[in-house]
This record gives C-alpha cells, structure tokens and sequence, in this order.
C-alpha cells in the first residue's frame, strides 16, 4: 500500500438511478486529477461499478461496500471478492456499523470476510468503532467501553491473519455516534483512538507491523474539518458518507488534502 492519503467515499444505498450516479461520479472525475499526496476511492452501490469504472479518466480507485467470504456458490443476493476483483475494484469496506446493525454481523462473519479479501488481492477496510460518545472523558481520553468494543472488534476481526497480510488493511475508525449526526469526534478524541488502535494491533502483533497499518478516520466529515482529522488527529485519511454525495463538497475535502 502507498502512503498516499486515502479519501474514501462510501455512497451507501445512493444514487437513486444510474443516471444519477454516473453524473455525481462525472463532476467528481472530471474535478479530480491523479495527484501524488491523496488517492481517492469511490464505493458505490455493486450495480454502479462497472458503469462508473468504464466513464473514469482519471484512474480513480474503486472499492465495494461490502463482501461475502466466498468465491460463488449458491449464496443469493451476495457479492464475492473475487467478483469485485474482476470488475476492477482494488478496495472494500468490511464490518461497517451499519451492516452490524441491521443485518446482525458479528466478528466471526468480518474475520472470515477478511482472511476472503485478502486471498482475493483486495484492500479491506476495517471499520471499528464504539457507540457512546461516553467513552471518553473530559479529556479526551479513551474509557473502558472504547477500549472493550474497539479492542474487541480489532482482535476477533484480525484472528488468523498473518503478519505479512495486515499492511494491506485499512483500519477505519468510525465512532458509531458521530455517523451522519454532524456531529463529529473532535481531532483530540479521534488521535486517541488511534494510538489506543495501534497499541493495540502492537500487542497483537509488534510495534514495526502495527506501524504499518493505515488508520483513518470516518464519522460526519466534511471540507471544514477533514484537516483536522489529518493534521491535528493525524490520520493517514477519511472515509466519507454523506458528504460525498455532494460533488462539489467531496471535490473540496480531496483538495484541502492536496
């Protein structure tokens, strides 16, 4: 993986139509040039991927929004890695809050999709996060119920993982309660779940791995705060929701980076 910063868009269940997708990616790529300090992804609904990846001239990176842990078989409705691979995908986001929430995913299914992505040559993004903003103190200082879910997310997600994988996870750290709230962590709170992540993949693995591993940040971010997400949190990116349904708002948060 490059050490480019990563400005992730997860569209979720939006557009509506294709028209309408391919004209948000259109303004998107026709504003966005490839540059050397950030590489843009853009996760669209599965129906839009290939159409979007044939109008790029831009060489914008695409990822899927999520993944069964198959290669294919009689599994109705799912998506495999390797079939993103195919299309052209080189990302996908794994344990989002909301797959968790509404379709009940738990650490056992995000692993074996994982150690699937990962033999499929993909990028996973892996998104963590607790749903309290209680979970820090006054001073921005991470509590029990952070450490618990997050830690626990992290080590049953990455179980069997071999060390020589995990340079090629992303790690999203996604508080739940900030998530299309406008309410976002502040760069304080963000830069302390990242340490408390990287202390915890050291544990898990060692220091010069866990220093490997790229963490960003998502959660209601936008142009006004992405910097203080990157500068002051120090996070290697973003991944932005509804922020990135809005062409001219996503253009700005990608160059306020570059």
């Amino acid at each position: 993986m490059n050490n480019k910063k990563l400005v992730i868009a997860n569209w979720k269940c939006n557009p509506a139509t294709l028209k309408e997708a391919e004209h948000l990616f259109s303004t998107i790529d026709r504003e966005i040039k490839k540059n050397e300090k950030a590489e843009v992804i853009i996760c669209p609904p599965f129906i839009y991927l290939s159409c979007l990846i044939n109008l790029s001239k831009n060489n914008l990176v695409f990822g899927g929004q999520d993944c069964f842990w198959e290669k294919q078989g009689a599994y109705t409705g799912e998506i495999s890695p390797l079939m993103l691979k195919r299309l052209g995908s080189q990302y996908v986001i794994i344990g989002h809050s909301e797959r968790r929430k509404y379709f009940q995913e738990d650490e056992k299914m995000i692993n074996r999709k994982l150690k699937a992505v990962l033999k499929a040559r993909l990028n996973p993004i892996l998104c963590v996060g607790e749903e309290s903003r209680d979970s820090f103190d006054s001073e921005g200082r991470p509590l029990d119920e952070i450490n618990l879910i997050v830690a626990e997310q992290i080590e049953k997600g990455l179980i069997d993982i071999e060390p020589t994988n995990i340079r090629d996870i992303v790690i999203a750290y996604e508080p739940i309660w900030s998530i299309g709230t406008g309410n976002p962590c502040s760069s304080n709170e963000a830069m302390k779940a990242s340490l408390f992540i990287r202390k915890t993949l050291t544990k898990l693995y060692n220091r010069i791995i866990a220093e490997k591993v790229k963490i960003i940040y998502g959660g209601s971010v936008n142009s006004q705060n992405v910097l203080d997400f990157i500068e002051g949190a120090n996070m290697e990116g973003v991944l932005v929701g509804s922020a990135s349904l809005n062409a001219s708002e996503f253009v700005k948060i990608v160059k306020t980076l570059i």
